[in-house]
């Protein structure tokens, strides 16, 4: 599967992220459940990950994370 790039605005700045098409839906799914555009929440992230990593491997991590923890309440 290869990734899919696409166009976010953080904080006013365009960049691009390349994710394969399971990330990208599941990153949409917790933004609307976090009632968050995927803008705003792909900022959040921006903000968090510092330079160990980039926003695409943010990303991927964030949206394993979320699932890893939710599974572990159930």
């Amino acid at each position: 599967m290869r990734p899919e790039k696409h166009s976010l605005s953080l904080r006013g700045h365009r960049t691009s992220v390349s994710l394969e098409k399971p990330f990208w839906d599941a990153f949409r799914a917790i933004a609307a459940e976090r009632h968050m555009a995927i803008n705003e929440l792909a900022a959040e992230l921006d903000e968090m990950r510092g330079t160990q990593s980039g926003l695409a491997t943010a990303i991927r991590l964030y949206v394993l994370d979320y699932y890893v923890t939710r599974a572990g309440k159930d």
